[in-house]
């Protein structure tokens, strides 16, 4: 099978596309032409990848790459088995493609939602774009495969679509803590997904002998907040990074966090970040996100700390409570990973995924009304959370478990 692979918005090493789809479509024996911006970071040769570029599409700059992309696909789509798109400005491109292959659409996100949170398009016209939104996505569901990201986000569509969940790869033995104590953040930074959170948790931590580490790409507004605090030595920043030597870094850490705030973005999907934290069998600290929180008290790995104004001191109290602990530290992380290694590993999704495309690339027409793909144990998420929740240890109720003492940082109710 001969397969296109298109993206003007996203890194070209992005997790899901690159490390996950991609790998898995050349490890069954497919031929991949990838169409990125592959200016923004390099990508590996990698037996049976073509390469093709385009420029990234960044704020309002938006136009000259979807050109681009245009000009690419009606390149390589024509003698392609399989289109395989990922990202709703691409829907505006698509037809003036001419002999298209069966195309599609992989809905990463809840983008109408999404864009009350983008900087870049005038607030004014924010509600406008959003319905815009909504009836291409109508649109595109009439003349696409449709493939989501999330379970929750079938309710966006008349049709049941499969879904391939942002499960990950799980090492067989974790790396053991590296007791360097420090704290791990990977995934792109912005207000939203926590900036400032995380700025003012180092802060908190540093005198404490905690060094926050953050692994990713960071918005204007997230870079004005953590330029300053990486000047001042309270945090470490490496940039954007490969998932690999991203996870390189997060093996051995002390707590991996995900304080992202009650965005409707946000609220049906479980963050990736998560499940990569527990399959390296790092505790996870996060905020209360519903598939967040399903599962870190069903697995008991972590702590549920409140949204803003309260989750950095909220979630430095956990960070403090595991420093002292590092036996409870060891036996959360081990949870996790087993939690993972059960309900979260990419390959068994990878099968379906590819199993799915070669269906539609052979002239199947069983996307509408189909269920999921696979979806991870356990989806539906528990509400709220008051202070940090955590399990203290194995065999304590999911349904009510402790919360670390208390520390100098007193936890307090944001909600």
């Amino acid at each position: 099978m001969r397969v296109v692979v298109c993206t003007v918005v996203h890194h070209p090493a992005d997790a899901r596309i690159l490390h996950r789809q991609i790998r898995a479509l050349l490890d069954a024996g497919h031929q991949v032409t990838y169409i990125a911006p592959l200016g923004a970071g390099p990508v590996a040769a990698w037996p049976g990848l073509t390469l093709a570029e385009v420029p990234r599409a960044v704020g309002r700059r938006r136009l000259s790459a979807l050109r681009a992309a245009r000009r690419q696909l009606a390149r390589y789509a024509p003698g392609a088995d399989v289109l395989l798109i990922h990202d709703p400005e691409l829907l505006l491109v698509l037809p003036l493609v001419r002999r298209r292959p069966p195309t599609v659409w992989d809905v990463h996100e809840d983008t109408a939602a999404a864009l009350g949170t983008k900087a870049w398009l005038p607030a004014a016209l924010r509600r406008v774009v959003a319905a815009a939104v909504l009836r291409a996505e109508r649109t595109a569901e009439r003349h696409l495969h449709l493939i989501l990201a999330e379970t929750g986000y079938n309710a966006r569509f008349r049709g049941t679509h499969p879904v391939v969940p942002n499960t990950t790869y799980v090492p067989d033995q974790p790396a053991p803590y590296d007791g360097r104590s420090r704290v791990v953040y990977v995934g792109h930074i912005s207000p939203d997904r926590g900036a400032a959170e995380l700025a003012e948790l180092a802060r908190l931590v540093t005198p404490h002998g905690v060094a926050v580490e953050l692994v990713g790409s960071a918005d204007a507004a997230a870079r004005a907040v953590l330029e300053p605090a990486v000047a001042a030595g309270l945090l470490r920043w490496h940039g954007y990074l490969p998932n690999d030597e991203a996870m390189i870094i997060t093996g051995g850490a002390l707590a991996g966090l995900s304080l992202l705030q009650d965005d409707p973005n946000f609220r049906h999907s479980m963050p990736t970040k998560v499940a990569e934290y527990m399959a390296r069998g790092v505790p996870v600290i996060t905020t209360p996100l519903p598939l967040a929180v399903d599962l870190v008290e069903r697995h008991e790995c972590g702590y549920v700390v409140p949204f803003a104004p309260a989750t950095a001191p909220a979630a430095a109290e956990a960070v403090l409570t595991l420093q002292r602990d590092p036996a409870l530290r060891d036996a959360m992380g081990e949870r996790g990973h087993q939690g993972a290694s059960q309900y979260l590993r990419w390959p068994e999704d990878a099968r379906a995924f590819v199993a799915q495309l070669e269906q539609w690339a052979g002239g199947a027409q069983g996307v509408r009304g189909s269920g999921d793909i696979r979806g991870p144990e356990g989806v539906q998420g528990s509400g709220g959370a008051q202070g940090p929740r955590g399990a203290g240890a194995p065999g304590a109720a999911a349904a009510a478990p402790p919360t670390p003492p208390s520390s100098p940082v007193s936890a307090q109710d944001g909600r």
